[in-house]
């Protein structure tokens, strides 16, 4: 029987764990990326496809796009690092930050989250033409954890003395923007609480007619979607994927199809704190957990 000397085996067992080094870090080259499915997934993945060729041509990395099913799988995946890079909302990066124990960090933000907005829309029908109008209608939020398709609405309703569980005949989720104003449009609802980017996109693609379906009511400014990561990325990878998205130019062509399709002017640096205002909306309006 033929014996193996120690050096063969040591031979072998570096051999094992060069390879074994080599698929990790093989693995590691590929940039992982979510986004909350506040829109269709079709809508998505075309919003998204020139953004990750830019990021692999800035950042040296493969970069892959990982649908996920509700806004709670977005969250769960970055805080257990799933994905290395996630699109949230306002609410859904403070649900990150608490879940993760503060280590969702978030990069970069569009100019317009800086002040986003939310629009109330009815039909011209609903004899709707302010909030107060809504008591004993039937309303469509968006997902149950989106900022400017339930959160926000729900806290400007709260503030104007509307309860829209006491007050309101019905309140239902849609789960996505698009499919809110879908509702109110085929009179499934009186009325529907969304993201005004989407509202804005849709009555310019002409997808609603807004003397059918009308704006009755714009919410004030407040901080929303940002580009985050998990604390443990590493710092370098970290500067790069920020710089790559305040290097967009939309006086480039790429850039300015990049930034259309994001619905931005430009993107601005964000912090934490800009989020304090979210998280008390949350808290006020019970449903941080």
């Amino acid at each position: 029987m033929k014996t193996t000397s120690p050096y063969q085996l040591l031979k072998t067992a570096l051999g094992l764990a060069l390879c074994g080094f080599a698929a990790l870090s093989s693995a590691q080259q590929t940039l992982r990326v979510t986004a909350i499915p506040d829109e269709s997934p079709t809508e998505l993945a075309r919003k998204f496809e020139p953004l990750g060729k830019y990021l692999e041509s800035k950042i040296g990395m493969k970069v892959e796009f990982t649908p996920v099913t509700d806004y709670a799988a977005a969250v769960e995946t970055l805080v257990n690092k799933k994905v290395d890079l996630a699109w949230f909302g306002g609410f859904t990066f403070v649900q990150s930050s608490v879940r993760s124990g503060g280590k969702t960090i978030p990069l970069v933000q569009r100019e317009e989250d800086t002040a986003f907005k939310s629009v109330f829309i009815a039909s011209k029908d609903s004899g709707i033409t302010k909030l107060e109008d809504l008591k004993g209608k039937t309303l469509s939020f968006g997902s149950q954890s989106s900022t400017s398709g339930h959160l926000m609405p729900r806290s400007f309703l709260l503030a104007a003395k509307i309860d829209p569980d006491k007050d309101l005949k019905r309140v239902s989720f849609s789960g996505a923007h698009d499919a809110t104003i879908a509702a109110v449009a085929s009179g499934k609802v009186d009325a529907g609480a969304l993201n005004a980017s989407v509202w804005n996109k849709f009555v310019e693609d002409k997808k609603v007619d807004p003397a059918e379906v009308k704006v009755f009511f714009t919410t004030p400014g407040y901080f929303d979607y940002n580009w985050s990561v998990h604390a443990d990325m590493p710092a370098a990878l970290r500067e790069k994927i920020a710089r790559a998205f305040l290097d967009l130019n939309a006086g480039t062509p790429q850039g300015a199809e990049i930034l259309k399709l994001q619905r931005a002017a430009k993107f601005v640096p964000t912090s934490v704190e800009n989020y304090n205002g979210i998280k008390s909306a949350a808290e006020n309006a019970g449903l941080l957990k």
